[in-house]
């Protein structure tokens, strides 16, 4: 008996001395130390990607401002400023130019804005994709009217914007995705009320649309508008129609965008209620994504909606 017992401590303490090194010192893995500004503008200085310095620079000033450090935000937006060259490629720079202004309007350097801002417009001219030029003039109305309050600039902006989105240089299977940032951009530059015209022909399209995520984008696109314009009802009615659409969607990436665009509508119709569960849904979807890049971005752009949703 006691013989037993002995042999039984004994095994015990083995035991012990087994799995004591998984639950102490030798079995915890040690936490990478989290990264510092400085650690993440210099790991953004060595984007390899065409334009990926400048995108990333200004994603670590957004942090910054964030943390409340303005006047670093400030210095990275400046080194994100440099890396682009005044004969730098329009297609891939203009749209980097309008994130830099556009982080330079939150940390209130309008001067700084505008010269970002001004010279995204100058470049779209050369940028040979029209919806992709559609997107830069609709985002430059945004921060003329919105930020910088200029809404004469705003008006030209999103003038040519919808110009081209209407025209034959558009095809029908991309007009919903023009004609959307259109509307973004006018709801955005606080002139919902000139988007009239835009908006009619976005849910016209959306309504008989097959494909999904552009349907989804395009519903939402105009229920921002319409709730900016007053119409509530019909903005709920057009939320309901665009969520359905979102989830719907087969491909993760695609159907992360969708419920991102869905979301960030519903933000701005003030139902943060709805807006949270499209985001924990586009957070899952996003992780499956299987392409490496793609699900980056796609993540950033989750984390994008989440801290809106927390201000």
């Amino acid at each position: 008996m006691i013989r037993s017992f002995a042999s039984c401590l004994l095994l015990a303490v083995c035991g012990l001395v087994v799995v004591a090194p998984l639950v102490g010192c030798g079995g915890t893995k040690k936490k990478k130390p989290r990264m510092t500004f400085g650690d993440m503008v210099e790991k953004a200085k060595k984007d390899t990607t065409p334009g990926g310095p400048a995108r990333e620079l200004a994603r670590v000033a957004r942090l910054q401002l964030k943390s409340g450090d303005k006047a670093g935000a400030k210095k990275t937006l400046q080194e994100a400023r440099k890396t682009i060259a005044d004969d730098a490629d329009p297609a891939v720079f203009a749209p980097r130019l309008i994130e830099i202004a556009a982080a330079y309007a939150t940390v209130d350097d309008k001067k700084a804005a505008r010269e970002g801002v001004d010279k995204a417009v100058v470049m779209a001219a050369s940028v040979s994709d029209p919806v992709a030029r559609v997107e830069v003039l609709s985002k430059a109305g945004r921060i003329y009217g919105g930020s910088l309050g200029d809404t004469t600039k705003a008006k030209d902006s999103l003038a040519k914007a919808a110009e081209i989105a209407a025209g034959d240089d558009v095809s029908d299977r991309f007009r919903p995705q023009a004609l959307a940032a259109v509307a973004l951009g006018y709801a955005d530059a606080n002139l919902a009320g000139d988007a009239t015209k835009v908006i009619d022909q976005l849910e016209t399209l959306a309504t008989s649309l097959e494909e999904l995520r552009p349907k989804a984008e395009a519903l939402a696109a105009a229920a921002n508008v319409r709730f900016k314009s007053g119409e509530k009802p019909r903005a709920a009615d057009l939320l309901k129609e665009a969520a359905t659409a979102a989830k719907a969607i087969d491909g993760s990436a695609n159907k992360t965008y969708a419920l991102i665009a869905v979301a960030n509508a519903m933000i701005a119709a003030g139902d943060k209620k709805g807006a949270t569960a499209l985001a924990a849904e586009a957070e899952k979807t996003g992780g499956k994504i299987s392409d490496a890049e793609q699900q980056k971005d796609a993540m950033q752009e989750v984390r994008t909606l989440e801290a809106a949703l927390k201000d």
